[in-house]
């Protein structure tokens, strides 16, 4: 990273150099002999242009080579209500709303600490799922975000 900024610096020092030269030479001596706004406006559009010139043309080193990007495979879109990986176990992140519908606008129903386990009912609409964050044989079935849930093999959160 330091030696992309020392590159895009020496590449636009380089240009007010250049700049510099040619409007010595392009413009009337006049314009010279007492600072201007036109004087100021020539020097830094100069710059900026014949700058912006050469780091298009001389493209930035890299510390790497460059690899080939990783095939996608488009993950197919999935209806509302649709079932996805019924019965499997997640961690809650922090704090978890629990609600009664999905969607930040429905009831909160319950509040599950964070660290507490949940299972996966199936029931999927969007980025919300409908999880059971019950003791067994007392479900307590609700909507939360998929945003907050983590894998139980994930390490915890550094407090």
């Amino acid at each position: 990273m330091q030696q992309q900024h020392l590159y895009m610096a020496g590449a636009y020092a380089a240009a007010l150099l250049l700049t510099l030269i040619l409007a010595a030479h392009l413009t009337p001596p006049g314009w010279w002999r007492r600072p201007t706004a036109r004087a100021l406006l020539i020097l830094a559009g100069g710059t900026w242009a014949l700058g912006a010139l050469l780091l298009a043309w001389l493209p930035l080193p890299s510390a790497a080579p460059p690899t080939a990007p990783m095939p996608r495979t488009p993950v197919p879109a999935l209806a509302p209500g649709t079932t996805v990986g019924a019965g499997l176990a997640y961690r809650a992140h922090r704090d978890l709303n629990l609600r009664a519908a999905a969607g930040v606008d429905s009831a909160r129903i319950a509040v599950v600490p964070g660290g507490a386990n949940v299972r996966t009912t199936g029931m999927r609409d969007g980025d919300w799922w409908q999880v059971d964050a019950g003791a067994p044989g007392h479900p307590h079935i609700g909507w939360t975000s998929s945003l907050w849930l983590r894998r139980i093999d994930e390490a915890a959160p550094a407090r």
